[in-house]
């Protein structure tokens, strides 16, 4: 099995480890319409570039956000998604005065990994290990 030229390294491990996020506004309220959703996606990128994460793919609905990313397993996607939710609608709430009372918080959030190798071929990769190493 060959890595993906896409994996990564902390000195520690290699990874290539992808997450899909959704997260809505308390509420599901539709406040994320423009100019907040292209300044929300300019702070994405800052904060993400700060955690030393990737943001792959990322679209702003009204009601909710969706994002694909990359990061250290390490450092883990909760940490990442609470710091990514908490920093932006913190400065969201400063610059956009009538987001105090709409946006309180960023609500929950749903997480799936993104794998880049199908189950049967790491199973077989697996079992294929105990005939080289015998």
């Amino acid at each position: 099995m060959t890595l993906s030229r896409k994996a990564e390294s902390n000195h520690n491990i290699v990874f290539d480890c992808k997450y899909h996020v959704v997260f809505c506004p308390k509420y599901r309220k539709k406040v994320l319409k423009e100019p907040i959703d292209t300044r929300l996606k300019s702070l994405f990128l800052e904060k993400s570039k700060a955690l030393n994460t990737e943001i792959v793919e990322m679209e702003i609905m009204p009601d909710h956000v969706h994002l694909l990313i990359k990061c250290d397993p390490q450092f883990g996607i909760h940490k990442v998604v609470k710091h990514l939710k908490g920093y932006t609608s913190r400065v969201l709430r400063l610059e956009f005065n009538h987001l105090k009372s709409r946006l309180p918080s960023l609500s929950s959030y749903f997480v799936a990994t993104v794998g880049t190798v199908q189950l049967d071929v790491i199973k077989k990769y697996i079992e294929s290990q105990k005939e080289r190493g015998e």
